[in-house]
């Protein structure tokens, strides 16, 4: 029995399919289909109903999964303390939603490039929810994302709130009510937002749902700037981070709708697999400064 079937084995299961699980382990699918082969040999069971689409576990496999967890998770801490103590080296992959990530990337990286010479920062970027499933599947060692206050992490995957962003509701300066509104009285005009996926849209909805009203979306576009310069178009309403805001080449022509009862702030969590290695410090660095930096987009606001 080897700890590589059991990696198999337990991606299998983790990513529901054989293909994504050879691509989060870095191996051709028929190395995967092998390995699980391998580890049932050893159990003298079949792990899997090879009869369903997607691959399921039996619950005999289900059982032996929850097991795989624990001996996992008792090797990384093993691998943890032998390599605690040497000098952080090799690749160091971070993720951030894009949304921050023009506010906090550029002077985190140059910092970490600076501490740890010899780690070289790769960083990905993508929706809070799709940065905890890389990290659940080994795919990331850490990444900053927003969420409400309260956020519960999967088992195995840290968070630690680093900071707060305020969201504002956005307006072309020309089309500013003259006194402070209610929700109810402006979504009419609809909103220009993120795809379906965003935390803050995800935020949005509920608030209107809680008051009986619905979303409605003129126009859904990826990246803040290119929003902001169609919310200053007349477009529609924009929710962004305040910094992002200011730091707008469209500011001028922009803002802030005064909303009563919705002043939507996200907690910034830095979340991280519970087993890092030699990989602890640059991790806690690169939450420091990318807390460091959201504070001082927030003075600069």
């Amino acid at each position: 029995m080897k700890i590589d079937d059991i990696d198999a084995f337990v991606a299998v299961i983790r990513c529901q399919s054989i293909s994504h699980a050879a691509a989060s382990l870095d191996l051709t699918q028929p190395a995967i289909t092998r390995r699980v082969q391998n580890f049932e040999q050893a159990l003298g069971i079949e792990l899997f109903d090879r009869n369903t689409k997607p691959l399921k576990p039996t619950p005999m496999g289900l059982q032996v999964y929850q097991k795989c967890l624990s001996i996992l998770r008792e090797m990384d801490s093993l691998r943890e303390l032998v390599a605690s103590d040497t000098p952080p080296s090799g690749l160091l992959r971070l993720g951030v939603p894009q949304t921050i990530g023009d506010v906090v990337l550029l002077d985190a990286l140059k910092h970490l490039r600076g501490q740890f010479p010899d780690l070289r920062a790769q960083v990905v970027t993508g929706w809070g929810s799709h940065l905890i499933g890389k990290l659940e599947n080994g795919e990331l060692d850490a990444a900053a994302a927003l969420f409400p206050a309260g956020k519960i992490f999967p088992e195995g995957i840290i968070g630690e709130s680093i900071g707060k962003m305020e969201l504002v509701v956005v307006c072309a300066k020309d089309r500013l009510p003259k006194k402070p509104v209610k929700l109810a009285d402006c979504y009419e005009q609809g909103f220009v937002l993120n795809p379906d996926g965003c935390g803050f849209r995800a935020g949005l909805q509920r608030t209107l749902a809680d008051q009986g009203l619905s979303l409605k979306v003129n126009l859904e576009t990826f990246g803040t700037e290119l929003q902001l310069g169609l919310v200053a178009d007349g477009m529609g309403l924009g929710l962004v981070p305040r910094p992002l805001l200011e730091r707008s080449a469209h500011r001028d022509l922009l803002a802030v709708m005064p909303v009563k009862d919705f002043r939507p702030v996200m907690d910034l969590w830095l979340m991280y697999p519970r087993f890092l290695g030699n990989l602890q410090s640059p991790v806690a660095t690169f939450g420091q400064l990318v807390a460091d930096a959201l504070r001082e987009a927030r003075k600069a606001s």
